[in-house]
């Protein structure tokens, strides 16, 4: 893991934290490849489909659609503590998108002066189709992180593509998160292909109205590509770690859970904004003890950022807006969580971002990038779509009518202002 050293003075936060997070190595343009592969798939379907696959050197199933019999089968091919704790983190997700979803659903109705009723009504879209990672590894718990949300969210169709493996169909893992989360309609095929299917369709595969999950820059950019045709989560880039922290926090917590978020690759941006040099010191000597023995943790870039003071510290923590941040000092608590900017906030001691990743219940499907400026996490909001209704009696229109015909003419559309007053004529 490289290490770097900054020190902030407190000036120009928004410039500083672009430097920082401009410390992760930029990704390889790869727009151009991505346009010709979902080209392929919506001119050619299924077997556009294969080719990308077969030009690509992947697995080539002899069908997309997994056997159902199969999905279903998969829970029994895992170790029981793997499956209790997959059992652990379903029912944690679906609680907290219970009760988001109890707050999305408040009545938003407004009765208004002039005797008009305006309702926006909030229903689920009809089909999602999730992405659920499997190149280094697979990741059972992005498909528990966004089929529960939907599900709940009322979607009737939900459905889940994963590379294949050898066998010709997903690892077990993603399959029996499937089954935990509800969902028998699963398709073996990865990549930015995977996601021109579902947005376009083929002979095998019914388009979908939404398409979520994470992956690599490939399928990133192939979501950017297929949005508008289709809606997206969001733009999910390499995940990110931010801990503010004083003297009272523990360096060995901090140290692995800096290597824990390195494991995602070597573009995973990690930061500790701190006022106390010792403690910078002394997690700059426990990664570099830590790294060699564990080689799941990428050669990313650990950036410690020595800040004069807490308060400096949590100012610069707003401007990165992190993906994940930890607060680490003491009288961290829930009211100095509730004004940050972050995708998620991890409070206090036992506050390790790995428990948001599996099974704390908040979602791990969160904005990177600085993204949490104006994004959070996914959850069953993301698989609703909002309508409004607009109710006028004749005594409103009559009211209104004037007022519309005046707009309207400043903006030079006067048949606007005909349409409202003919009503108001009756």
């Amino acid at each position: 893991m490289r290490i770097e050293r900054a020190e902030w003075d407190g000036k120009e936060a928004p410039a500083f934290a672009g430097r920082l997070r401009a410390l992760a190595p930029a990704d390889d343009a790869v727009t151009a490849d991505v346009a010709r592969i979902v080209e392929s798939v919506r001119t050619g379907g299924d077997a556009g489909l294969r080719e990308v696959a077969e030009r690509l050197d992947e697995a080539v199933p002899e069908s997309f659609r997994v056997d159902p019999e199969a999905v279903a089968a998969a829970p029994g091919l895992l170790e029981p503590e793997v499956r209790d704790a997959m059992r652990v983190a379903a029912n944690n997700i679906e609680a907290v998108a219970r009760a988001e979803l109890e707050v999305r659903m408040r009545p938003a109705t407004s009765d208004l002066p002039e005797g008009q009723r305006v309702e926006v009504r909030d229903e689920p879209i009809a089909t999602a189709g999730v992405y659920a990672p499997g190149g280094r590894a697979a990741y059972p718990s992005s498909v528990l992180m966004c089929c529960i949300p939907a599900r709940v969210a009322g979607v009737a169709r939900i459905c889940v593509a994963s590379p294949p493996g050898a066998a010709g169909r997903p690892n077990a893992g993603v399959l029996a998160a499937c089954v935990l989360a509800g969902v028998d309609e699963v398709y073996a095929m990865g990549g930015a292909q995977a996601i021109a299917a579902l947005a376009f369709g083929t002979e095998t595969i019914d388009p979908v109205d939404l398409i979520a999950g994470p992956g690599n820059r490939y399928v990133t950019e192939a979501k950017r590509s297929v949005w508008g045709k289709v809606g997206i989560d969001g733009f999910a880039g390499p995940t990110e770690l931010m801990v503010v922290a004083d003297g009272m926090a523990n360096p060995e917590w901090i140290a692995l859970d800096l290597c824990a978020q390195g494991e995602h690759g070597d573009d995973s941006p990690l930061i500790v904004a701190s006022a106390d040099l010792a403690l910078l010191d002394r997690i700059a000597e426990l990664v570099s003890e830590l790294v060699p023995d564990r080689p799941s943790v990428a050669d990313t870039t650990l950036v410690l950022v020595y800040t004069r003071g807490l308060e400096q510290a949590l100012t610069l923590a707003d401007a990165v807006a992190p993906e994940h941040l930890e607060l680490a000092f003491e009288g961290a608590d829930e009211t100095v969580a509730r004004a940050r900017v972050a995708g998620c906030v991890f409070v206090g001691a036992g506050g390790a971002a790995a428990f948001g990743d599996y099974a704390a219940g908040s979602n791990h499907v969160l904005p990177t990038g600085g993204a949490a400026r104006f994004g959070g996490p996914l959850g069953p909001g993301t698989f609703r779509r909002r309508t409004s209704v607009v109710t006028l009696p004749s005594a409103s229109a009559s009211a209104l009518a004037g007022h519309v015909a005046a707009l309207a003419r400043v903006e030079g559309f006067p048949v606007h202002g005909e349409s409202a007053q003919a009503r108001a004529r009756g």
